[in-house]
């Protein structure tokens, strides 16, 4: 007699809500928010629908889920190590973030993108943007003081800037990691002083091996 197997695996619930946004990630860096429906999501989990519901009420707080899960893998990385000089700090979490868009390569292109016509996308980008620009304002004044509009809008701008570039890297493959990161720390260095504000004393910290020796992103996921 043949083996009678369930429709799909039984996992308890923190394992199978860390597959579902695993497979969200993938999904709509695939696909555009609207060609997606919860029907075709339960498909591609091997679940039903009403199961995929009682772990996300509606599509939109399962896509703002992925991004909001995302978003803290991505925190919990680049947090800095209070023990370095701040322009160390600065150095050794760009890396990092640069590494990790390398990881989520199409997800991070799509996600900026998409922020001007989806509102989810953009509250989760400027909540992220906004807890940056606070981190390396506080890095970089000693000691703490309040920062002015203009430094405020120097750091801000300079994250656009950054999104620029990197969409750029991403698009023609033509620059090293640790070049962009240079470009990137250089051009950070001028807004702060545009903005009469010198930036963090001291070099930038030696780039790690992995970045000196690290490929051009690949074209492929």
């Amino acid at each position: 007699m043949a083996e009678v197997r369930p429709a799909y695996t039984r996992l308890d619930v923190e394992e199978r809500r860390r597959r579902l946004l695993e497979l969200g990630t993938d999904l709509f860096a695939r696909h555009d928010y609207d060609a997606l429906s919860m029907a075709a999501i339960a498909r591609e989990a091997g679940i039903s629908k009403a199961l995929l519901y009682h772990y996300f009420p509606s599509k939109q707080a399962y896509f703002v889920a992925t991004l909001e899960d995302k978003a803290a893998e991505l925190a919990g990385r680049i947090a800095p190590d209070p023990a370095l000089p701040p322009a160390e700090q600065l150095a050794a979490g760009l890396d990092v973030f640069l590494r990790w868009v390398e990881e989520n390569g199409d997800g991070y292109a799509k996600l900026v993108r998409s922020a001007g016509a989806v509102p989810e996308v953009r509250e989760v980008m400027e909540e992220v943007r906004g807890a940056t620009a606070e981190l390396i304002l506080a890095g970089i004044a000693t000691p703490p003081t309040p920062p002015t509009p203009v430094r405020r809008a120097a750091v801000r701008a300079w994250l656009w800037f950054m999104d620029g570039a990197i969409l750029d890297w991403l698009e023609h493959r033509d620059l090293e990691r640790d070049e962009l990161r240079e470009l990137l720390l250089g051009s950070l260095a001028g807004a702060l002083s545009a903005a009469g504000f010198p930036p963090p004393s001291g070099p930038p910290g030696p780039r790690s091996p992995s970045s000196r020796s690290a490929p051009r992103p690949s074209r492929g996921r």
